[in-house]
Order: C-alpha cells, then structure tokens, then sequence
C-alpha cells in the first residue's frame, strides 16, 4: 500500500519508488536454492532493456544486540566502502560508468541492496553483490567514515526534522519486551562503542548466502543468468554461525499508554498506535482496509471530516507498519493553529468510534478494494518493484507467488470484517497516545499530572551473548 512510502519517510530510509509493466497479467518467475542456501528467483521480462538486480538480507534492527541497536542501518552504510576487489567509493562510479543506479534501505525485519541498470551491465551488478557478500572491506578507515555519516544522516532526518522522532517515540512506548521498541537508526553511542571485532562478527553471522534471497527482474535469459550466479556465488561457502531471531512475543496490551514528547515543532500533533497482526495474517488486511478507510485521498473519513470540515488537523494521516512480526497501526494528526491536542484526539477517536459502531458504506468498502486492486497493480509495474515483492514475500512469508496472489486476501476482506477489525483491534487498552508538543510548552506542563508512561525506553532485557 502507498502509505508504506511514508513509512519509509518517517524512517529516514531510501525506500523505493514502485512503478509499471505487467499491469494485472501473472508474474512468472523461476526460483531455486543453491548449495550454499542462496535462494534465487529470476524475473523474464524484456518489455524493457533494463535489469533490477536485488539482494535482500533476512536482518534488520530487530536481530540487534539491544547493547549495539544501529547496526543493521550501519551495514547499509558500511557495505558501499568497497570490497577485496572494489576500491574504496567506487560501488557507486562503478554502476553510474555503466548508467545504472543502485541504493539501499533498512527496516527492523531486513536490509536491501539494488542496482537497475542497462540488461547488457548483469554481470556487473552480480559481481558487485557478491563482493559484497563474500569480500566486503570492513576495516578501522571504513568504520570510522561511516561513524560520521551515519550520526549526520540522524541529526538531519530525525533531531533536526519537524516530528522526526516520531517514529522512535511510538516504538519506545508501544513495545515492552519485542525488539521493535527501537528503530533502525538506533543509538549512536552504540555504534561509537562497538569494536571492529563486534562489526566482523556481524557481517559473518547474518551477511551469508543462506539468510539472503537474490532477485533479479527484467531483460534476462534465466538459462544465461543461472550461469552467471553459479560463476559469482557458486564458491561463496554457507554461513556456520547460527543466526539469531528473538524468541521473545509482545504482550499483549492492557492499559492505554499516554505520553507527552517535547520537540522543535511549531505545532502539536497526536498520534494514536494500536498494535495489530503481522503481515500476511487475513486480520492484517481488514486492519489495511480500515486505515485506508480513515485517511487515503480527499475523500477519505479524516481528510473529509477532521481536516476540511471541523478544520482541527492542518494534515491527518493513517496507516499500517506491516512487519513480520505482529506491528502498529498509527494515526497521526497535526492540529490547526489555536486547536489543543485533546480537541484533536478526540475528533479522531470520533472517527474511529463511528466504523465500529456502523461500519461502512457499500461505496467506501467498493473504493477500498478499487483502490486495493490499483495499489497492488501500481506496486508491480516497474523490474525494481517486482524485484522488491518477490524478494519480500519470500523473506516473509516464504511464499514468492504471493505476487500474483495477495490480492485476493484483500478481496476476501467483507465490510462486517473491517468493522469486527475496528472493535478488535482500535481499542482504549490496545492504545498509546502520544501529544507531540512544542518544545516551549514543556515548561508550563511541569507541575501538572503526569503522563500514564514516559518517553523514556522500557527496560532491557540482558543483551545476548557475543
């Protein structure tokens, strides 16, 4: 859905722009595992001489030591120094010499690498992917180059951007126990902290072919393609260390959470979390409708009711975090000059309270799936966005063919299931409320009633053993 776009942006991730070429046809594709655990999936399409190669990785800051949190978006950064055989920086010469682009981002469940580039440049991008795996070049000089970037990239995406800790607020109350309650970015004292020793073990236990998934979609001979794969990963050995995965379930919430944050903002703003199921689960996709429902396009329940009529929002939003793991939907409202965050709160919680005492429309539940059906389309449009989806349900749900498939879940998905998911799910003991103040309102809050929670993290469970 469009809304994972703004996801990304909360994130600060390079999250991809998902275009056009199968249209609604069936997606056909190959895939195999090689020896050495490396899953493949191969793309044919030669509407276009143009080839997305793609290589997602099963680790994301989820998989983090909560004493070394940063890491996984650290790799990010790290894996474009160079390699054995790639000088340090030319990653990037490498692929625009050959009029390529590539990039990469990072979330709590995995990390991405692409390069799209001319068809007749594969071999090229294959290599340079399986440098990265087999022979990335982590030394003190690359380390410390990217110690920098990554704490400039925080200070302008996340302290120094209007609501940029958002997302970092929301998780740091919502979750408890589930390493979800820290972000990507994670904490750069860790990163200052961590030796070189502690960043090679990373690389050896989670950069190796049998936690990745190579995809590769557009203007290729598979027979030509498995060739090349077996020349540049057929030697790359299987990883021996075991992976780590948490082992550890959220509980489930019982009491609302509420929070006041303090930030440069020149207006308040309120966000409203409820926890709900994991991607793929049938709840998830009523929950994707429902919050569809509340805010996708003009005529959507907030835009129309909170922004345009009762004018308390200058901007209200509503979306789901779709995580492998059981994630959050998030509502967010930014309140109109002169409107208090509970005047704002409660329009929204009006809005919700009235899908689950009359559910919708016959024509909101055939605009929800229209606008299901175009989502899902759009996604699969461009080599870059099939590569991505078919890397993705396979990393999640070990299920490629959810390409051509998942659009039904959402068809399955009745108007009395969008309501039972707005009861279920969107309720006072499931909620976290955040007031999202001006830093120049803190001082007069002191003295008043508390918060329910703080801003502070929850506290942590014993880091893992190296």
């Amino acid at each position: 859905m469009k809304r994972n776009a703004f996801y990304g942006l909360l994130l600060g991730a390079s999250f991809l722009t998902m275009g056009a070429g199968q249209a609604s046809a069936k997606i056909s594709f190959t895939e195999y595992t090689m020896p050495n655990g490396l899953h493949v999936i191969l793309q044919e399409d030669h509407s276009t001489p143009i080839v997305a190669v793609s290589v997602m990785y099963h680790v994301g800051s989820k998989n983090e030591d909560p004493e070394r949190t940063g890491f996984a978006h650290f790799f990010e950064h790290l894996l474009f120094e160079g390699s054995d055989n790639i000088k340090r920086g030319e990653y990037m010469k490498n692929i625009q010499a050959a009029g390529g682009q590539l990039n990469a981002n990072t979330t709590q469940d995995r990390t991405f690498y692409f390069e799209v580039l001319p068809s007749n440049q594969l071999e090229l991008a294959l290599w340079m992917e399986s440098e990265r795996m087999a022979h990335a070049k982590i030394d003190t000089i690359g380390v410390e180059t990217q110690r920098k970037v990554v704490k400039e990239e925080k200070k302008q995406r996340y302290d120094n951007t209007p609501y940029g800790q958002l997302i970092n607020v929301i998780f740091t109350n919502a979750y408890t126990v589930y390493p979800y309650r820290w972000s990507p970015i994670g904490k750069e004292q860790y990163i200052d902290q961590a030796t070189l020793s502690e960043f090679m073990n990373f690389y050896r236990t989670f950069y190796v072919p049998n936690n990745a998934v190579l995809v590769i979609s557009g203007d290729i001979t598979v027979d030509q393609t498995k060739a090349l794969i077996n020349k540049y990963y057929g030697d790359i050995p299987k990883g021996t260390a075991a992976i780590p995965r948490p082992t550890t379930a959220e509980p489930k919430q019982t009491a609302e959470k509420r929070v006041n944050f303090y930030d440069n903002v020149q207006l308040p703003a309120v966000i409203l979390g409820y926890h709900i199921p994991k991607l793929g689960t049938p709840d998830y996709y009523a929950v994707e409708l429902l919050t569809q429902l509340l805010s996708q396009g003009k005529s959507s329940r907030f835009d129309k009711e909170i922004v345009d009529k009762q004018q308390k929002a200058v901007q209200a939003a509503a979306f789901n975090l779709g995580n492998e793991e059981p994630g959050m939907a998030i509502m967010l409202g930014i309140a109109n000059m002169g409107v208090k965050p509970a005047e704002l709160e409660k329009a929204m919680l009006d809005e919700i309270e009235k899908v689950k005492k009359t559910g919708i429309t016959d024509e909101e539940y055939s605009k929800l799936q229209n606008q299901a059906e175009n989502d899902f389309i759009q996604k699969n449009q461009k080599d870059i966005g099939v590569a991505t989806n078919l890397a993705t349900y396979y990393t999640f749900q070990g299920n490629a063919d959810l390409i051509n498939t998942e659009l039904d879940s959402y068809k399955k998905v009745t108007k009395d299931d969008i309501k039972r998911a707005a009861n279920q799910y969107f309720t006072k003991e499931n909620r976290l409320v955040v007031y999202y103040l001006p830093k120049s309102e803190e001082n007069k809050s002191a003295g008043k009633d508390k918060p329910t929670a703080t801003t502070k993290p929850a506290a942590k469970p014993a880091a893992k053993k190296k």
